[in-house]
């Protein structure tokens, strides 16, 4: 969770808004009850006087309030009231409930029977009165049970008994009272309603802009990523981790923002109401709370180990789909459709399961909530109907009681929505920060240096280099120099690590110990990019780019003219192909190149990396897909292209390196050869049986002059 709140960090401001938007949207949902409960109250049972001080009074009535009160009292209620066409009006602003609310009670009970009359009241000393009310009432009221309550609404009947009296119009103030209070209602759910579309639009935007930020920094540090490092994630697992995982924390962002902040200020404020309601009730809310988090708390102990689960299962079935994917030609060629059907069968019913598990454990929840919120709506209209029966509580406020309590409910409900996304946003979280927190092993030095005057040389120096849990080196102690102008070929058998080698001068990999300098200086005291803007790099494996053959070509570099593009394209033999095309240059070239054949794909590789026109090439047996005839007429041009270049070449052919100016031989990652192709056939057993195996007695008796 604390990750997932760390997104929010560069957000605070939006953060802030919609907090104050959701208590604005909780303010008004939790003021809504009590205008409904007040409706029914005050509205309806009351006939929309609201309180026990009447507005309008007569001299009569106010001269027989004087019997129950005190004269201090009455002299501050008398002074409240102006006369105004024969009766008082009420124009001071004291609240005057707290003197008039038992009076008017009384005044009321006592026109109510005829066990007491006024007249005799007012015979018996005010002392006497007022010592002795209680008495008086109580047998007045008989054997009832006068609540506070009770008593209010009876103050209340007694104020509308007198604006009988008076001739107002009891519908029309009750109306007014109904208008007043239904147009307040109306206002405030037009705020929520506003509160919660613009909660809602901040909300949706901070997810959106977290998706694209986080997005953006998992792309920028894979990018960073050597070898190494994309070897321990592996590729299927970095898109998922840029897709799938950052979904998943860009959308519990927003439930976050939307439903667990509001949660809690929902929860509080309908607990404050719930107390202030004064129902005696509030014990079932306390017990209801406490049912739902031990079941929330519950299927989270079970669900939550299926949730880290989930994540790694996603990872698999990804896998799965991208080598059956790109192995397509393969599995058909071999008819193993059937079994891949069947690995991707078993990695998609994992997940399945898993899911299901997941999802029918959530599922559990919200009817158990349901049942809850159900079971707590008929007990609290069990006991609150005993309370109206008794006088303690009015049907309003029994109505308001209920609202308030779903509303608690509702919010703990609102934490169980969470509660099913969070969990699994919180592995997604921890996938993610597990690429971003990872330390790249290729850094580019603290005070770079920079070579003024590039030649190109490019000189090992007792290399060696060991891949991570290697028993062995897979370079041991490698020393040569490939200059300008010049040819160096690198052959040797399957594993012999000819494309480590040659993968250590682009820093994809930086040696264990020893160095590579390119003219004299450390290439791990260059920065990377300085480095590789002297490479050309040809991949053993043509990798192209989905768009078109001129945007592959120039690759390296926009500034490449469409003149430097052709010429590229003719000296890698490529021109060939490209004039067939209808379209020429703007021809398309789907993702991963798929739509060309290996060798166009390799031709191209080859010409984007002589339209760069660098200082060093490096050619990673990239000839190996090209007829001998192709092959030939590639390296004839190229090599009068390349003049002052340095040029180092991987080669599993030999016909491919016959004319290169240095062959050095590898076996076991180490040098058991180095010369020309005649020297080597006489002083390198290992050459030789590599030459012997490609060329024929006549070529090999030929020596370094089969080179075209």
């Amino acid at each position: 969770m604390r990750k997932i709140l760390s997104y929010l960090g560069d957000h605070k401001a939006q953060v802030l808004i919609i907090l104050v938007l959701l208590i604005v949207q909780v303010y008004c949902d939790l003021a809504l009850p009590q205008y409904t409960s007040d409706i029914v109250d005050v509205g309806i049972q009351q006939g929309g006087i609201e309180s026990c001080v009447p507005e309008y009074i007569s001299q009569e009535t106010l001269d027989n309030l004087g019997i129950f009160i005190n004269d201090e009292d009455y002299d501050t209620v008398k002074n409240q009231y102006e006369l105004d066409g024969g009766k008082y009006v009420l124009k001071g602003k004291e609240d005057l409930s707290q003197i008039l609310a038992k009076p008017m009670f009384y005044l009321y009970m006592l026109n109510q029977q005829d066990q007491v009359s006024i007249e005799q009241l007012k015979l018996i000393p005010k002392e006497v009165m007022l010592s002795k009310i209680d008495e008086f009432m109580d047998s007045a009221a008989s054997e009832m049970t006068v609540s506070d309550s009770l008593m209010e609404q009876a103050a209340v009947q007694g104020v509308r008994a007198e604006y009988e009296r008076l001739g107002i119009d009891q519908n029309k103030v009750q109306m007014a009272y109904l208008w007043h209070e239904g147009l307040i209602m109306i206002l405030l759910t037009l705020v929520m309603i506003l509160a919660a579309i613009a909660v809602g639009y901040f909300a949706s935007k901070v997810g959106a802009e977290i998706g694209r930020d986080t997005r953006k920094k998992v792309f920028t540090k894979v990018l960073s990523f050597s070898h190494k490092e994309m070897e321990k994630f592996g590729a299927a697992s970095l898109i998922t981790r840029n897709t799938n995982d950052i979904q998943q924390v860009q959308m519990v962002i927003v439930v976050l923002l939307r439903i667990v902040m509001m949660a809690p200020i929902m929860g509080i404020g309908a607990c404050v109401k719930v107390a202030s309601t004064h129902t005696g009730m509030g014990w079932i809310v306390g017990c209801a709370v406490g049912i739902i988090f031990i079941l929330v708390a519950t299927l989270m102990v079970i669900a939550m180990p299926k949730f880290k689960i989930m994540q790694s299962l996603i990872d698999k079935v990804n896998l799965v789909s991208r080598e059956i994917i790109t192995g397509i030609p393969v599995i058909r060629a071999f008819s193993r459709e059937r079994h891949e059907e069947d690995r991707f069968d078993d990695a998609s019913r994992d997940l399945m399961k898993t899911q299901i598990f997941t999802h029918r454990t959530m599922a559990f929840m919200m009817p158990s909530m349901m049942v809850i919120m159900n079971v707590i709506a008929i007990g609290i209209v069990w006991f609150g109907a005993k309370g109206i029966d008794a006088g303690n509580l009015q049907v309003g406020d029994m109505m308001a009681f209920i609202t308030y309590t779903m509303q608690v409910v509702i919010s703990f409900m609102m934490l169980t929505v969470a509660a099913i996304m969070v969990p699994r946003a919180g592995v997604a979280a921890e996938r993610i920060s597990d690429v971003l927190s990872t330390e790249v092993t290729i850094l580019d030095p603290e005070k770079p240096k920079k070579i003024e005057d590039v030649k190109g040389k490019v000189e090992f120096k007792d290399v060696h280099f060991r891949h991570d849990d290697a028993v062995d080196d897979a370079i041991d102690g490698v020393s040569f120099v490939a200059e300008p102008g010049k040819t160096t070929a690198i052959i040797g058998s399957t594993g012999s690590g000819k494309s480590t080698l040659i993968n250590l001068i682009p820093r994809f990999f930086d040696v264990t110990s020893g160095a590579i300098e390119i003219d004299g200086i450390d290439i791990r005291e260059m920065t990377q990019e300085d480095l590789r803007s002297l490479i050309g790099y040809v991949p053993q494996k043509g990798i192209l780019f989905s768009g078109d053959i001129a945007s592959n070509i120039k690759f390296a570099s926009s500034d490449i003219s469409d003149e430097e593009m052709e010429k590229a394209a003719k000296i890698a033999q490529a021109m060939e192909f490209i004039d067939e095309k209808e379209e020429r240059f703007a021809s398309p070239i789907a993702q991963g190149g798929t739509n060309v054949s290996g060798g166009q794909k390799q031709r191209l590789s080859i010409a984007r990396a002589i339209a760069k026109n660098p200082k060093i090439y490096i050619f990673d047996d990239s000839f190996s897909a090209l007829d001998y005839k192709t092959d030939a007429a590639l390296r004839k041009m190229l090599f009068e292209e390349t003049g002052d270049s340095t040029v180092l070449i991987v080669a599993q052919r030999i016909a491919t390196i016959l004319s290169a100016d240095k062959i050095i031989v590898l076996e076991d990652g180490k040098i058991v050869g180095e010369g020309t192709h005649g020297k080597l056939l006489k002083t390198c057993e290992t050459y030789r049986e590599i030459a012997e195996s490609q060329l024929s007695e006549e070529e090999l008796a030929m020596g370094g002059d089969v080179c075209e």
